[in-house]
This record gives structure tokens, C-alpha cells and sequence, in this order.
């Protein structure tokens, strides 16, 4: 029985949300850790102006028709910028300009750990009172920094190290971006998670042609991404499958002998049960022997599986073989299930043909799920802004998000391309979070202020 598609991510999904888990709980204690008690008190400070709120900033005497209109400008023009990034970087990179997106990440990487972290980790100084002199500050910052770097882009690092340095790149940049207004941040969201949508879908989207590129060159996507990489690259089908040709028993003689026959599930006709397999057997000196009796012809036999075209059946996507081990007292029959990534002597064109695409499976799977660095900030900021609400909107909001990343990595599985990973996660989530403001917590808390739940 051929085992399901889903049995091989388990691992993977499990590596993928546990990071995203992590990310976000560690921006939520941030946000928790740095906010002022009241962030919509009026002695609240101003909120940073970067590119996602270029042409409005948010003022709290704002009408809500003002902040909404403000707000969809807002997240029309960052989509507009990051769409046209978005294409320049594939022009770069359809054009082999590797080197110098290699060098661009590379500075953007320190950029974001020196100057954003650094002001992070000061504010952490600062507001836990943690002495430290400037000196020994600054060399540990430098040193994460320059370690970071290296790790990320540079290879024979380990891969727990670089995956722990994408969550800090993603738990930084996710810190900076709950510092926007509140309207702002939720339009931008709904905004972005429609452009993923777009980009990777879409017949010409930038991230859909940034993916089919780097595909067919067999490269590695020049971006930030997280990658989860399973820890076993086969399923142990095929690893056991791969070693079947070589299951031998030794007699007492030291002789081995290994025949491949065909799994007999039905009635054969005279003339194919009267076919052998054909094998070659060479003689390899006996260790133990070495140095006396070089005379002898006992020894270890190896045979050689050859001329195996006439000895399988072929059900269209795997082979059963069965292997025989005789000696001198017993035979001994094992079926062995041998899938197309088995290269076997005199296999026809399209035996071939199903190995390279079995091959091809194999290769993505031992890569592993790969979820890119503005997946995890944009989760990360959704509940980070909800943390500055309330403690109900973290836990409904996470939930949302981690059911919606589950539904995304099952559609991966199934549809086996590329897929964007914010939609779902970024549309339950902030309907979560509308619901459970609006409608959840008022109950709860009117119930339990009646004392009718406690």
C-alpha cells in the first residue's frame, strides 16, 4: 500500500511552526516588555515614519473615515514600492547579477542586526536597568552582528545556528513594525496578504517568476527564507528498497548467492515461469586466508545482479521484486518493494523516465519546506499588535495563524508548488481578531464582572 502524501511532512510542519511559534511569542514579550501600559494614551510616543506610512501619519483626533482613507494609501503605496522592488530584483537576477544581490542581503542582514537590533537591545538595557558599560556593549553587539552575517550567508555553519538567526532577523524587523499606527498596520496586512496572493500565483507575478528561475537553474532562491530540512531526506521505503539488490546470506561455504525472480500474484503462463535471471558471480579472497591456502577455491562469492529487464513486473509506479537467499540448508524468500529510483540494467525509456521524476521528488523533499523571512514578521506583527490590546486577542489571533499556516503546508503538500503562505494565516487572524474584540470579549467579560462565569 502506498503510504500517503502527508506522511513525509509531518516532521517538516512541525519544524516550520515551531519557529513561527517561537517568533511570535518572543515579539509579544517584547511588545509587552517596551510598550507603555497605555499605547493609545495620549503621552504615547509618536510612531516611527518609515515607507508604510509615507503619505499619512495617524493622529488620534483623526476621524475614522480619516484614518481608513489614510491607511489604504498607506498600504497602497508600500504595495506599489514593494511590487517594483520585487521585479528589479528579478531582472537582477535573470541577468546573473548574483553577486550583487548576495552583497545587497548581506548588508541589508547586518543593516537590520546592528542599527534595528542594537536599538532593541538597548531599549532592553535601558529598561531593565542592566549595567553594562559602552565598551562591552558594543562588542557584543558587534560580534552578533558579524556572526550573524556569516552564518546566514556563508557555508558550513550549522543549520540550527543560521535558523536561529533568521527568527532574531524576523523578531527584529516584526518589533519595529508594531511601532506603526494601529489602522495603518491592519490595512497593510489585508494588503500584503492580497499581493502574496498575486506575486506567487499569478501567470507573471514577481515572486512566481523569482521561484520558476531559480528552478530551472537549480539554484537557491536569492532571498531570505527559513528553511526546515527533514531529518531523514528518504522515507524508509526507498531506503530500504535501495539495499534490496544487495541481500545476501553466506553459507557455510562462504558462498553467496543472490537471485532477483518476480513477485508471483497470479497465474503464469508456462514459457515466463521457465525464465531465470541471469547473474555473475566473482570470487574475492578470503580475509581470514591470506596469508595460507591461496589455493583453495572456497571463498566469499559476490554476485553481481545482471540482465534483470526480463525479471519484473511493473504496476506504473513501482516494481515488486522478490530476493532469494539460498545456502545450503534453507531458502529463504524476501519480498522486497523496489519504487523507479531503483536504476536496474536493461530498464526501457520509460522505466527512465519515471526514475528522473522520482529522483526530481526526492531532491525537493531532502531540501525540505521553505518559508520566507516576511512570513514570519508579518505573523509576528499581527500579534504583536494584538498583545497591545489584550491577553484573549494573542491567544485567538496565534491560533488562527498557526491553523491557517497548517492549511497552507497541507495545500503544499497536495498542490506540490509554490504557495503563498499569507493569506490564509493573515485573513483568519485579523478576523480573529475583530471577532474576539468585538464580540468575544465583551461577553466574557460581562459574564464574569456578573460573576455568571469565573
Amino acid at each position: 500500500m502506498e503510504p500517503s502524501i502527508l506522511g513525509s511532512f509531518g516532521q517538516e510542519i512541525i519544524g516550520v511552526m515551531s519557529p513561527v511559534s517561537l517568533c511570535m511569542l518572543l515579539v509579544v514579550l517584547l511588545v509587552y516588555s517596551l510598550s507603555p501600559s497605555n499605547p493609545f494614551s495620549s503621552s504615547s510616543p509618536a510612531p516611527v515614519r518609515t515607507v508604510a506610512n509615507l503619505v499619512y501619519t495617524e493622529n488620534p483626533s483623526d476621524t475614522a473615515a480619516h484614518k481608513l482613507e489614510g491607511a489604504l494609501l498607506n498600504a497602497l503605496v508600500f504595495v506599489i514600492l514593494m511590487a517594483i522592488v520585487t521585479f528589479v530584483l528579478v531582472l537582477l537576477y535573470y541577468y546573473n547579477f548574483t553577486n550583487f544581490l548576495k552583497n545587497y542581503m548581506r548588508f541589508s542582514a547586518f543593516f537590520v542586526l546592528g542599527t534595528m537590533g542594537g536599538s532593541i537591545f538597548l531599549s532592553i538595557i535601558k529598561h531593565f536597568s542592566i549595567p553594562i558599560d559602552s565598551i562591552t556593549c558594543f562588542l557584543l553587539l558587534f560580534n552578533f552582528t558579524v556572526v550573524g552575517v556569516l552564518t546566514m550567508f556563508s557555508g558550513g555553519m550549522p543549520i540550527v545556528l543560521r535558523q536561529g538567526y533568521m527568527v532574531s532577523l524576523g523578531i527584529i524587523v516584526a518589533v519595529w513594525l508594531t511601532k506603526l499606527p494601529e489602522w495603518t498596520t491592519w490595512v497593510l496586512l489585508v494588503a500584503l496578504a492580497l499581493y502574496d496572493l498575486v506575486a506567487v500565483l499569478a501567470p507573471w507575478g514577481p515572486l512566481k517568476l523569482l521561484v520558476e528561475l531559480a528552478s530551472r537553474r537549480d539554484e537557491e532562491l536569492p532571498a531570505l527564507v527559513y528553511e526546515a530540512r527533514p531529518t531523514v531526506s528518504r522515507n524508509e521505503g526507498n531506503q530500504r528498497s535501495s539495499l534490496a539488490p544487495f541481500v545476501g546470506g553466506v553459507s557455510d561455504s562462504g558462498s553467496v548467492e543472490l537471485q532477483a525472480v518476480p513477485n508471483n500474484n497470479g497465474p503464469r503462463d508456462g514459457s515466463e515461469n521457465r525464465r531465470s535471471s541471469e547473474y555473475t558471480a566473482i570470487q574475492v579472497r578470503n580475509l581470514e586466508n591470506v596469508e595460507g591456502e591461496r589455493d583453495r577455491d572456497e571463498g566469499e562469492r559476490s554476485p553481481l545482479v545482471g540482465h534483470s529487464r526480463e525479471r519484473y513486473s511493473s504496476d506504473g509506479n513501482s516494481s515488486e521484486y522478490s530476493t532469494v537467499v539460498r545456502n545450503r540448508e534453507s531458502e529463504i524468500v524476501v519480498d522486497e518493494e523496489m519504487p523507479p529510483l531503483v536504476d536496474l540494467l536493461g530498464m526501457d525509456n520509460e522505466r527512465e523516465q519515471v526514475r528522473r521524476v522520482g529522483i526530481g521528488d526526492s531532491v525537493i523533499a531532502s531540501r525540505g519546506i521553505k518559508l520566507g523571512l516576511g512570513d514570519f514578521v508579518f505573523y509576528s506583527v499581527l500579534v504583536g499588535r494584538a498583545a497591545m490590546y489584550d491577553l484573549m486577542t494573542v491567544y485567538a489571533c496565534y491560533l488562527a495563524i498557526i491553523s491557517g499556516l497548517g492549511c497552507t503546508l497541507i495545500l503544499l503538500s497536495v498542490c506540490r508548488q509554490a504557495l503563498p503562505a499569507l493569506p490564509i494565516s493573515i485573513t483568519l487572524g485579523v478576523v480573529f481578531y475583530f471577532l474576539t474584540r468585538l464580540l468575544m470579549e465583551p461577553f466574557v467579560v460581562g459574564t464574569a464582572t456578573n460573576l455568571m462565569m469565573f
